[in-house]
C-alpha cells in the first residue's frame, strides 16, 4: 500500500458522524461540505495567509522507496 505524501488528521468519530449527515441534509457530498467549512472557519487566520504566500510552497520530495526488514 503506497503511503500518502501529505499529513492525514484522525477525525474524532463523533465529527464525522455529524458531518455525515449534515452533508447528506444539504445533499452534497462530504467532502465539499468539509472543504467550504474549514475554508470558512479559517479563511484570514495567520495559518491561512502563511499557506497563501507564494513561499510557502512545499516541495514534494520523491516517494520513498520500501524495503522490507531483513530476516
Amino acid at each position: 500500500m503506497s503511503r500518502p505524501r501529505h499529513y492525514v488528521p484522525c477525525i474524532s468519530r463523533n465529527v464525522v458522524c455529524a458531518l455525515f449527515h449534515e452533508a447528506k441534509h444539504r445533499r452534497k457530498p462530504m467532502t465539499r461540505l468539509v472543504d467550504e467549512l474549514l475554508t470558512a472557519a479559517l479563511t484570514g487566520t495567520p495559518g491561512w495567509q502563511i499557506a497563501h504566500t507564494p513561499s510557502s510552497v512545499i516541495q514534494e520530495s520523491p516517494p520513498t522507496v520500501y524495503s522490507p526488514p531483513r530476516p
